[in-house]
């Protein structure tokens, strides 16, 4: 499929044999460093995202979890290295609670990207492991300066997490680093080198576990080191969706990429084809089809092993078609879960010249996570404890050593068996929905990685309002409002509809061979940067 090469943000795509695309450049060139050092696309992935944990703070760190979606240049792998809540957490804990802590000591369960990038460099990786920390540790120790974005979401989580037990690591003098201050944080420094110099050894059941588990214990928290080291990230069988003769894969849950497959799979029995690109009856499609999708997931998804139903189940073709007859293509509805038939984020993706293609996500979840800092090592702990739900009897309530339904997500897209694009769209729920908006871009409409990303994005929020980006047309409002909808409109700098990366390869013909080259985008909505050498 061809691409039109038409962005409107002003952002070129990039186009080039090995490239790099995250969300802030110094992580970007990160990765474009180790390639020059002659490492692949999973080490350039993996130099990027530990970069990340000190270049942007506000969206991801080394107390978060990650997933990973590779292409090694013969078929796909998918990485699940999400942590599992405290062994001693049970329903009764929160018992009285209408919903989890979105924040504190109560949300934090075991932290799992360490584990990942451990597990991706021993299997996939070409350099040593400790060459992977070069860039992090020195701009950990000679610092950079604050980037616009991060600088204002800094601002921001001082506000909402300051009072939080460590936290005031992340604000020395009571407030944010300014947008340009330099930033430098030799705690994050020393730990990320005993990560490196141990494998994550010293994380999961040395010093830096220890030090997890004692500031626990000081809390009255249940997170211990037995929970550290009993964690296992698991290499899993992505899951995927056939789409307009592609196939879209996501990480299988208990990750919420299944509902874009959903929404997918919903629209190829809706009359979506019969849209025009951009028009509100496209777009009201796209809608209901997310929010049909949304309601299944809320309702069915969580740990794989407390599941009622399967993702092959909520997948199956009869199940959506059904599904789709339930959706007005005239008038916007409101949808209850179906019964299929028995039986604060950073994304990135990379790709090198031999065809490798890495997909990758890691998350302290909303912003720094759950606000707690352990004292002396940087390390922000993630708040997926808020994943659970307290509700009775539901797969996803709350318990120990269980899995939360996540929402970071990696997708990945083929053709034939070939490699087409990996992308993803890191922020929520909005995740999901971005997925399929790109695809939809991609696909349906051939844009090219920047135009998919540059275009104009809806969003469902999470009490279930419908908001549009202020670029979405006026017509389009009329017309979606005309059809029951109450949209929405976001202010002109608002950083609710996420943050796509995507990769596409310009000639997937030449599988595993030497020509391969990309096109790659990065989101102006943040302050990152795509990267080709």
């Amino acid at each position: 499929m061809k691409c039109q090469f038409a962005p409107t943000s002003g952002r070129q795509p990039v186009f080039a044999r090995n490239v790099v695309a995250t969300s802030q450049p110094l992580a970007a060139q990160a990765g474009a460093a180790v390639f020059a050092r002659g490492g692949n696309a999973i080490d350039a992935a993996l130099a990027a995202a530990i970069t990340l944990t000190v270049v942007e703070p506000t969206m991801n760190g080394i107390g978060g979890d990650a997933f990973a979606l590779v292409w090694d240049g013969q078929a796909l792998h998918g990485l699940n290295a999400c942590g599992r809540a405290p062994a001693t957490w049970n329903p009764k804990r929160f018992a009285g609670s209408a919903e989890m802590p979105k924040i504190g000591w109560e949300s934090v369960t075991v932290p799992g990207v360490v584990s990942s990038w451990v597990a991706l460099s021993e299997r996939f990786g070409a350099l040593p492991f400790e060459d992977l920390f070069v860039d992090a540790l020195r701009h950990a120790r000679d610092g950079f300066p604050v980037s616009p974005v991060i600088g204002r979401q800094w601002a921001q989580a001082v506000i909402d997490l300051g009072s939080q037990p460590g936290f005031d690591a992340f604000m020395p003098g009571g407030r944010a680093p300014r947008v340009g201050e330099m930033w430098r944080f030799e705690d994050q420094a020393r730990t990320l080198e005993e990560i490196a110099r141990t494998r994550g050894a010293a994380f999961y059941e040395g010093r830096l576990g220890e030090a997890i588990a004692a500031f626990a214990a000081s809390h009255g928290a249940a997170l211990s080191l037995d929970d550290l080291r009993a964690h296992r990230c698991e290499w899993v069988e992505p899951i995927g969706i056939d789409y307009q003769g592609h196939t879209v894969h996501e990480i299988p849950p208990n990750g919420q990429g299944i509902a874009a497959l959903m929404a997918l799979g919903l629209l190829e029995h809706l009359p979506y084809a019969d849209t025009a690109p951009g028009s509100a009856a496209r777009m009201h499609l796209e809608i209901e089809a997310m929010r049909m999708a949304f309601a299944d997931l809320q309702a069915h998804v969580a740990d794989p092993a407390h599941m009622r139903v399967s993702a092959s189940q909520l997948l199956d073709a009869a199940y959506l078609r059904e599904r789709a007859r339930g959706i007005d293509p005239r008038r916007s509805g409101s949808y209850a879960p179906g019964q299929p038939p028995s039986g604060g984020t950073v994304y990135l993706c990379t790709a090198d010249a031999q065809g490798r293609m890495v997909s990758f996500i890691q998350s302290n979840y909303k912003g720094f996570g759950s606000g707690v800092v352990v004292p002396g090592t940087g390390i922000a702990l993630h708040n997926r404890g808020m994943g659970f739900v307290t509700t009775q009897g539901h797969p996803n309530q709350v318990n120990g050593g269980k899995q939360p339904l996540h929402s970071i997500i990696p997708a990945f897209m083929t053709k034939d068996g070939a490699p087409v694009m990996a992308f993803g769209v890191m922020g929520g729920n909005m995740q999901a929905q971005g997925h399929t908006q790109m695809v939809l871009r991609r696909v349906a409409e051939g844009l090219d990685p920047q135009a998919c990303s540059d275009a104009p994005r809806w969003r469902i929020n999470d009490v279930g309002a419908l908001t549009l980006e202020p670029t979405v047309d006026a017509s389009v409002v009329e017309g979606l409002t005309a059809m029951g909808h109450a949209p929405q409109i976001a202010a002109p700098d608002n950083l609710e509809f996420g943050s796509a990366q995507l990769v596409v390869r310009l000639n997937a013909d030449t599988v595993g061979g030497p020509e391969a080259a990309y096109a790659a985008g990065s989101d102006h909505r943040r302050d990152g940067q795509a990267v080709g050498c």
